[in-house]
């Protein structure tokens, strides 16, 4: 009797449990490892986004090592021109954020609290009292083993955590360098390693990925920047003291959809309330969100981003939630380009499955190629 179709069924199975685990490990060495590659990872998607430029200067008659040095100069500059400009202003903000939190405390107090407690019945009040709360936080203090050793403990991880990113911001560059010089290499090494029967469709699937994830974040990026000023100038020019930091909050985490305005929208208004008061720079603050809506989604995610990554924004949301919860700032880095290079599989699986005899059947299917569409249609039987 013949066994060969149930072993070669036993191998196979035993090959995909081999792949599963595999998987698994390494999904638990970066778990382990988050902290250490977050910069390895930052590092390769800078020069991931840096080869372009490099290639180009290439085909223009450069050797790579001038290439390299005129790309990541380029690079550095604008990173420091963004820190010229923004760390003064940030700083600035800050200080005004700080020396208005009593106003911002006294309109919570007496302004926000009684119209919420008003319309609901509740008694907040009580909740947000200062010496309640000074008590409460005593109160866990002794629990925890008292304030000395809180604080200690405290200092001791926020040393290591600060030493971890200096070491990590110096890091940055050197390897950002070295990636960006050896990036063809390391791609050559890497395709030398694919099996030569899947090459094609490796590569085709590897080109693909990086032209959706490349054209996405070049897109996001700039899409980011100039929501992000035009909020910050929308709202000084409304007359908001905290308007330039409340406007780059707002384009920042445009990067999720909808966050970004819905996030602006709430503290602009916040901010006017406390600042005038009045209702008129409330309208301000909402004309200002809305025009740069209307610019966005007419005009700077078509022309900039369009449909380039292919996800729901729901779907966005939750794979940078869900990389963040599993792998902390290491899994946000990496939750798009792997629902980007999940997403290219996908269509990649769709397409083979409609061209299977899972989906077409026994008959044989003939294309119909029309002017906007291409649609499978299986042969009906012939009339005897």
């Amino acid at each position: 009797m013949d066994h060969s179709p149930a072993l070669d069924d036993i191998a196979r199975f035993l090959r995909r449990l081999q792949w599963a685990a595999l998987g698994l490990f390494v999904c638990w060495l970066l778990w382990l490892l988050a902290p250490i590659l977050t910069p390895f990872v930052l590092a390769a998607m800078l020069a991931w986004l840096g080869d372009p430029l490099v290639d180009r200067l290439e085909r223009a008659g450069r050797s790579r090592n001038v290439s390299v040095a005129l790309v990541f100069t380029a690079m550095a500059l604008v990173v420091l021109l963004g820190l010229v400009l923004l760390v003064p202003t940030i700083e600035d903000q800050v200080a005004t954020l700080i020396t208005s939190l009593p106003a911002y405390r006294a309109w919570f107090v007496g302004t926000a609290l009684p119209w919420v407690e008003a319309r609901t019945g509740f008694d907040i009040t009580g909740w947000f009292d200062l010496n309640r709360l000074i008590e409460l936080v005593r109160s866990n203090w002794e629990r925890a083993g008292g304030f000395a050793t809180t604080l200690l403990g405290y200092m001791s991880r926020s040393g290591f955590a600060l030493l971890a990113w200096v070491a990590n911001i110096v890091l940055l560059p050197v390897i950002t360098f070295f990636f960006l010089r050896d990036w063809d290499l390391l791609v050559a090494r890497i395709a030398a390693l694919v099996p030569r029967d899947h090459i094609v469709t490796v590569s085709r699937l590897a080109r693909e990925s990086s032209e959706v994830l490349g054209g996405f974040l070049r897109g996001q990026f700039m899409v980011m920047l100039i929501l992000g000023v035009m909020y910050g100038v929308g709202l000084w020019a409304v007359g908001l003291d905290l308007g330039i930091l409340i406007g780059i909050i707002a384009g920042l985490l445009t990067f999720v959809p909808y966050l970004g305005p819905a996030s602006g929208i709430v503290l602009g208004c916040i901010a006017a309330l406390v600042q005038y008061g009045t209702w008129q720079h409330v309208a301000g603050v909402l004309a200002v969100f809305g025009i740069g809506q209307v610019i966005e989604s007419y005009w700077l995610t078509p022309k900039l981003v369009g449909d380039r990554i292919g996800l729901h924004p729901v779907a966005v949301i939750f794979a940078v939630l869900a990389g963040g919860q599993l792998f902390g700032f290491l899994g946000m880095l990496l939750a798009l380009p792997v629902a980007a290079v999940a997403n290219v599989l996908l269509r990649y699986a769709q397409e083979r499955y409609t061209h299977s005899r899972l989906y077409a059947g026994d008959h044989p299917a003939i294309v119909v190629d029309q002017p906007h569409a291409a649609q499978l249609y299986p042969r009906e039987p012939e009339a005897e």
